[in-house]
């Protein structure tokens, strides 16, 4: 009871932490978080929370995030996400999508998303970045879509939202960076 007290008590400060810090922006408003959430509970798959409070753990998500978000060295994160070893946890599978996405392996990047979107079917960041790859690929219809369902989990103010909303508003082929 008191190690579930003490590991609740470290994620509310980490959330707090990360809440009230600076909120990295790439171009398009995007950035995934600095700390991964809790997959959802699935009784049939095993316990994948436990990595997530590993100390080691957010400690090399981390600098794969900087490595993504503070020095666009996409090729490093890669590397850095797949030795976590932890590609069933959606924000590291959405990094390694996005990742891939900035470096134009769009079927990579395909592939991750929806891998991330298999683990965690309400993981907002990834229907944002995957509705981003949706208009990448002139698919404006399906990023639509992606729009809508971001509504439905965070709502319409919410970054994901507005960063997607955002791009759907410019013309096509006006070169935009997501």
């Amino acid at each position: 009871m008191k190690k579930s007290a003490i590991r609740i008590a470290t994620l509310a400060l980490c959330a707090m932490a990360v809440a009230s810090g600076p909120l990295l922006l790439s171009k398009a408003y995007a950035a995934g978080s600095e700390t991964p959430s809790a997959p959802p509970p699935d009784k049939k798959k095993k316990d994948k929370s436990s990595s997530i409070e590993d100390p080691k753990f957010l400690a090399a998500y981390r600098t794969a995030y900087t490595s993504i978000y503070d020095r666009g060295d996409y090729a490093t994160a890669i590397q850095q996400l797949k030795a976590l070893n932890r590609e069933d946890v959606a924000d590291v599978a959405n990094l390694i999508g996005y990742s891939y996405r900035k470096l134009g392996n769009y079927q990579a990047s395909k592939q991750y998303y929806e891998q991330a979107l298999a683990d965690d079917p309400n993981h907002v960041r990834t229907w944002q970045y995957y509705g981003l790859w949706q208009l990448e690929q002139g698919n404006r219809e399906q990023a639509k879509y992606h729009l809508d369902k971001v509504a439905q989990l965070a709502g319409t103010n919410s970054p994901e939202y507005r960063s997607l909303a955002d791009a759907l508003e410019k013309q096509p082929g006006t070169g935009l960076v997501y």
